[in-house]
Parts: structure tokens; C-alpha cells; sequence
């Protein structure tokens, strides 16, 4: 922040964490700067029939803008009486009241910059700013106090789901400037958080082509080989057209036996408690190895239970869920158990390599995908019987091997570049928010700043 100027005066604040402040700010409870939070409702299922309103949800916050998001709400029917004292207007902040999760708190803020009519959920309360303090300001006071955890000890944990008490938390103090300063310094960080949005959106694009880089790597080297001279043949197999003319292709099932696991009754705690034996699920597929579990259960679940034993060199895939986990796979480098949605694959052919399968697999994720949805519809499931069925191509071993060590190398090439970027990108968020904190607490002075020509 060396760039920016300091005030020429300031005094200490008081406040845990914001030291000094420049001397004509005033110091208030966050309560006197907002009218009380309006609780939102969900009301009934919608009739459509032009009469619903759109109500907004914690989905719908967009966290890193500090806003709504733009499309994809949701509308219910609303009695009028119950909207007429919830009914948003522009320059409203929304507070999330009940929400978070165990690496989230609740308690996000964001400004509803629409025109449209809306109101809040059960979920979500909306404070409208009080004459005398500006909403783009008060947006990111409350991100700030976000962002410092500050909203923590006025969280009440029901089920586990967080309840922010908002009595307490708008009972905290904070420093204000006049007006006209509430704005300029809003004005300054739209504009400055604004271009570190749009180099964060840069990296995250070059995280998106390296990923998809990476991804058509694999699905060449482990259909078309390494030696582009190699004569062809037609596959015969969906999954892919020509494969080098020397290479065989065949059925999953003829190598490897397919089958899922199950999960031990929580109830009974001879199943869990003192356990021994290595239980996974399908979160343990997404970084490709899974060296250890989690969790772990006794060899009397084994024994009574339809729990599935993997071993060393088997590969596990999830076969359930919705997002991006389904059609996952791994390679299991400890003996295990798995649950019932995982399904383990055992080679029994020495003439298939493991790390040659992983690739086979990884590299034809989407179609795994597209082939569990059922071809558009919502199945979202995929049976042992169906891995079974999958095509798979065998090079020579040897061969094998030579794919799985020109890929390997690669991979670690396109990861250490999305290291790269994802490291730029924390680095990034770590400069907005400690600039959001500097100006609102007058560390810096933006009275007279303007943007840079362009």
C-alpha cells in the first residue's frame, strides 16, 4: 500500500484489529448505520402466472463481486402483505443469515444492485443503509468484517446448519467518514477491486485451458500412441475411431473384475468404533492417488457387512453423484475397504498395466460421464455391469509403460503450471481484501485519488 498516501491525522480507534484512524471518522455500532434486518420468506410453490416474484436465495450471491448474481433465480408466490415490508430496492444489502458450512462461515453480505422486483428467502435478511452512509461503502465494511472472521462470535450452530444472530453481530463498532468520503472511497475500490476481478478471471481461464490441455494430452497418447507414423486401424469401439494397427482392443471385463462396496450401519458401533481397516468414499477420487483413508471400520464389519476389500494397485471410481466427482477415478495405493458408491476394478491381466487403465479411464472421463447421464437423461449412475462393458485398448506392455512415463511427465508439467496460476490467484484475493481493509479503515487516504488515464 506504499503507493497511497496517509492522513495527516490520526487517532487510536479502540477496536480489536483496526488500530488508528483518521481523527474526524466517527466511531459507531455497524446498527446505527442500518435500518433493522427485514427476515425474508419463501412462501408458496409458484403458479406462474405472472403474479410470482423472485425471490433471492444465498445461491444467488455472487461472494467475490460482493453481489447478485445475474440470472437464475427463483420465483415464488408471495402473499402481498407479506412482501410489501420485504420488497427490495436498489442499494439494499442482503445478509446471509443462516447458511455456512464447515469451511464456510454465514454471515456473507453483498448489495442487491437490481431493478428488479425481489424479495429475500427465510435465509437471507436485507438491511437498507440509513441516510448519511453510502451502501457501496457499507458493502465492503461488512466484507471486511467477513473476511476478518469477525462475524464468528456472533454465530449460533442449530443442527448443523450456522445461525447468525444479527443483533449481536450489528451491536460491533466500526470507524465512518463523512459521506461524500464514504463514496470516494467506494468509488476507488470498484475501480481497483474491479481490475484484480479481471486478472483473477485471466487465471482462472488459463487454469480452465491448461486442465483441458492436460485432458486431450492423455486421451491422445493413450488412443493414438506416441509414434505419429505408426499405420492405423479402424478401433471398432464408440469410444474412439483409428488406434495404431499393432494394438488389440477389448472389453473392460475380459481384464478385471468390477464390483461396489457398502457402508457398515452407522447405528452399530462394534462396525466403527476402535476400527482398523481403511474405509473410503467417492471425495477421496478427485486427486487421482489415494495414498491413505479417512475413515475406518473393524473386522467385524468386514465380516458380517457387504463392504467391498480393495487392494494395493486397484483402481476405484465413483459411480454416483451429481457435479464433477461421477466417472472419477483412482488409483488405490492402500489396502481398503469402499462404499457403495465407489466400485473397485482389479486387474487380473498381466498384460494390462494399472497406470495404463488410470489413463485409459481419465482420459475418457467425459464419455464416462455422457454414458452415465444415459445420453440426456437424469440416471446420474453408473452399474459395475456398465464399467464392464466399457472398451478398453491394449498396446503392448511395453508400450504401456512408455505412455504412462511420457504422460506422467507431462502431467506434472501442466500441474505445476496450474500451481502457478492458483497461487497467483490467492496472492490476488489476498491484495483485494487487504486493500478493502486499508481504505475502509483510512489507512490509506483516496480522497483525491483518480483513476490512471487510459
Amino acid at each position: 500500500m506504499s503507493r497511497y498516501k496517509a492522513y495527516p491525522e490520526y487517532r487510536d480507534s479502540e477496536i480489536a484489529g483496526v488500530g488508528v484512524i483518521p481523527a474526524t471518522w466517527q466511531i459507531m455500532q455497524l446498527k446505527r448505520s442500518v435500518n433493522d434486518c427485514v427476515n425474508g420468506i419463501w412462501g408458496a410453490e409458484p403458479e406462474g402466472d405472472g403474479s410470482d416474484t423472485i425471490v433471492i436465495r444465498v445461491a444467488d450471491f455472487d461472494r467475490a463481486r460482493l453481489s447478485v448474481l445475474g440470472d437464475g433465480y427463483t420465483f415464488r408466490k408471495i402473499d402481498e402483505k407479506e412482501k410489501k415490508s420485504r420488497l427490495l430496492t436498489g442499494g439494499d444489502l442482503l445478509l446471509e443469515k443462516s447458511g455456512g458450512g464447515e469451511k464456510t462461515l454465514v454471515g456473507q453480505v453483498v448489495l442487491f444492485d437490481k431493478e428488479f422486483e425481489a424479495i429475500t428467502s427465510n435465509f437471507v435478511a436485507k438491511m437498507t443503509p440509513r441516510s448519511g452512509f453510502s451502501s457501496r461503502y457499507l458493502n465492503y465494511v461488512f466484507s471486511r468484517f467477513y473476511s476478518s472472521n469477525i462475524n464468528f462470535c456472533s454465530i449460533k450452530q442449530n443442527t448443523g446448519i450456522q445461525n447468525l444472530d444479527s443483533a449481536s453481530y450489528l451491536a460491533e463498532k466500526f470507524c465512518f467518514p463523512a459521506f461524500c468520503e464514504q463514496e470516494a472511497i467506494a468509488t476507488f475500490l470498484d475501480h481497483e477491486t474491479a481490475k484484480i476481478d479481471a486478472l483473477i478471471g485471466k487465471q482462472q481461464r488459463l487454469i480452465e485451458l491448461l486442465k483441458e490441455k492436460r485432458q486431450a494430452v492423455i486421451s491422445h497418447a493413450v488412443t493414438k500412441g506416441l509414434n505419429p507414423k505408426a499405420p492405423m486401424q479402424d478401433s471398432g469401439a464408440e469410444w474412439v475411431d483409428a488406434v495404431p494397427k499393432h494394438w488389440r482392443v477389448s472389453k473392460l471385463s475380459y481384464h478385471a473384475s468390477v464390483s461396489n462396496g457398502a457402508t457398515p450401519s452407522r447405528e452399530n458401533m462394534l462396525f466403527w468404533e476402535n476400527g482398523t481397516i481403511g474405509w473410503l468414499n467417492s471425495s477421496k477420487v478427485n486427486d487421482g492417488v489415494i495414498e491413505e483413508a479417512d475413515q475406518f471400520i473393524t473386522e467385524l464389519a468386514l465380516s458380517k457387512t457387504s463392504v467391498k476389500p480393495v487392494t494395493q494397485g486397484d483402481l476405484v471410481m465413483a459411480i454416483t453423484g451429481e457435479g464433477q466427482t461421477r466417472g472419477r477415478v483412482a488409483i488405490c495405493n492402500t489396502n481398503a475397504t469402499i462404499n457403495q458408491h465407489l466400485a473397485s476394478i482389479s486387474i487380473y491381466d498381466e498384460w494390462l498395466s494399472h497406470e495404463f487403465l488410470y489413463l485409459w479411464l481419465e482420459g475418457n472421463y467425459e464419455r464416462i460421464r455422457y454414458e452415465s447421464e444415459g445420453a440426456g437423461s437424469t440416471k446420474g449412475a453408473i452399474t459395475c455391469s456398465e464399467i464392464g462393458a466399457f472398451p478398453v485398448i491394449l498396446p503392448p506392455l511395453e508400450e504401456q509403460d512408455q505412455i504412462v512415463r511420457y504422460v506422467t511427465e507431462r502431467k506434472h508439467k501442466f500441474d505445476g503450471l496450474v500451481r502457478e496460476a492458483v497461487s497467483a490467484i490467492e496472492l490476488m484475493q489476498e491484495r483485494r481484501t487487504a486493500l478493502i481493509s486499508a481504505a475502509v479503515t483510512g489507512k490509506i487516504d483516496v480522497r483525491d485519488w483518480q483513476p490512471a488515464a487510459a
